[in-house]
């Protein structure tokens, strides 16, 4: 008897597991042919490919740095920048539009720009000039070029410290931050050399170089060769230094910026401007300084030079403003070509340790320090605790444009 039911048992199972097989072999039969639709094709560079992930990510150009208004601001400019850039290497039409539509529904046909208001004398604001500039160029349209004009007389009257560097904001009095140099200069050079003749447009050129002067005079570190995020001349702030007026910490995408507006404004400046080869000097520097604070990884620190403190990560944004600024030096000869391997390096470590794609194609880059300031309300104190404890989050902007650019440079 108990022979019997174990041979019913057993007769069972088999019955169970060759329907169960069965089943299996017709769900992998039925979905053998669908697979993902790719909404962003793979067979693109790595720039086109984040272009279009962009795109979907964020179809109103209006709302980049996941907003949920519309606003003029310096992240728009700085990814729509990127894409000028891809689209003028691999034209897509989408990216094209999208770029278009930013400055379409952000600039009045009365020249007046949406959510700008030039009495906060912000330089963050200036950034988005680039996309007018680059639109401009393929097209003229009256309503841009008087936004630009805005945009410069903005600079015209803004705040500066006692030596002619531009407060970072009204609210910022006496402060320079590395930020501010790349928000304003890139634009208000191509507005100077484009716009502007004679002794108005040298008075210009010589301002903008002034702005790098001075960071090299106060920001920088002689014996580390970084670069403080900020100074401020009244040494009244909480963040600063009572001595020197330094903030305390060597931040990774302060430092990103100021690279990036070294790399960037060379070429802007007419060859004979005396700047132009004092500026290649300090890239330079800034570039022996940087490599030397490259992780085995490829990539770099939040705080730069305190790797082995406790809560301080591996962070994406800066390691692609990094890169990007190595690649361009060497493809611009600025640099020596050594320096290209260690931007090769860096953008290894993009790949490794920031990227991954989704089933749909769509691309992102991950650990990105979302914001990061001094002062303010709530106040910023400059501190490490403050650096490594702001949000973390995939795809800022601050991050994918600067990856797009990096990927160009290294022809990706």
């Amino acid at each position: 008897m108990n022979k019997r039911i174990t041979n019913l048992f057993t007769v069972l199972a088999i019955i169970i597991l060759v329907s169960s097989c069965k089943s299996d072999k017709k769900k992998q039969e039925a979905t053998a042919g669908t697979e993902v639709e790719k909404v962003v094709p793979e067979d693109l560079k790595w720039s086109e490919r984040m272009a279009l992930s962009e795109v979907h990510r964020f179809p109103d150009p209006t709302l980049l740095d996941f907003q949920d208004k519309s606003r003029w601001s310096y992240t728009n400019g700085l990814v729509l920048q990127a894409m000028s850039r891809v689209q003028e290497k691999s034209p897509h039409e989408k990216v094209a539009n999208y770029i278009y539509e930013y400055a379409d529904r952000m600039v009045n046909q009365d020249g007046t720009i949406e959510t700008y208001k030039i009495s906060n004398y912000n330089l963050d604001m200036i950034k988005s000039g680039d996309v007018l500039f680059y639109l401009n160029q393929k097209k003229e349209e009256p309503r841009f070029k008087m936004a630009m004009d805005t945009l410069h007389q903005q600079l015209v009257g803004q705040p500066t410290v006692s030596e002619g560097g531009y407060w970072h904001k009204k609210r910022y009095p006496y402060q320079m931050w590395l930020d501010g140099v790349y928000m304003a200069e890139p634009f208000h050079a191509k507005y100077a050399t484009h716009f502007m003749e004679g002794e108005e447009a040298k008075k210009t050129l010589d301002k903008i170089v002034l702005q790098f002067d001075l960071i090299e005079k106060y920001n920088r570190d002689p014996e580390t060769g970084l670069y403080f995020h900020g100074w401020d001349e009244s040494k009244e702030q909480r963040w600063a230094n009572k001595d020197t007026g330094l903030s305390q910490h060597f931040w990774s995408r302060g430092m990103g910026w100021y690279g990036m507006a070294l790399v960037d404004i060379i070429e802007l400046l007419p060859e004979d401007h005396p700047g132009r080869e004092r500026i290649k000097g300090y890239l330079n520097r800034y570039a022996e300084a940087i490599v030397k604070y490259q992780d085995g990884t490829g990539t770099w620190y939040q705080v730069l030079d305190l790797p082995e403190r406790e809560g301080n990560y591996l962070e994406a944004t800066g390691t692609c403003m990094f890169t990007y600024t190595l690649a361009k030096g060497v493809n611009k000869a600025y640099l020596p070509e050594k320096f290209m391997e260690y931007a090769k390096k860096g953008y290894e470590g993009i790949l490794t340790e920031f990227i991954s794609v989704e089933d749909n194609g769509v691309v992102n880059l991950n650990k990105c320090c979302g914001v990061a300031g001094l002062g303010g309300d709530p106040y910023r104190d400059g501190s490490f605790d403050y650096y490594v404890n702001e949000i973390i989050r995939s795809n800022d902007p601050k991050g994918t444009g600067p990856f797009m650019m990096a990927s160009l440079e290294m022809g990706k």
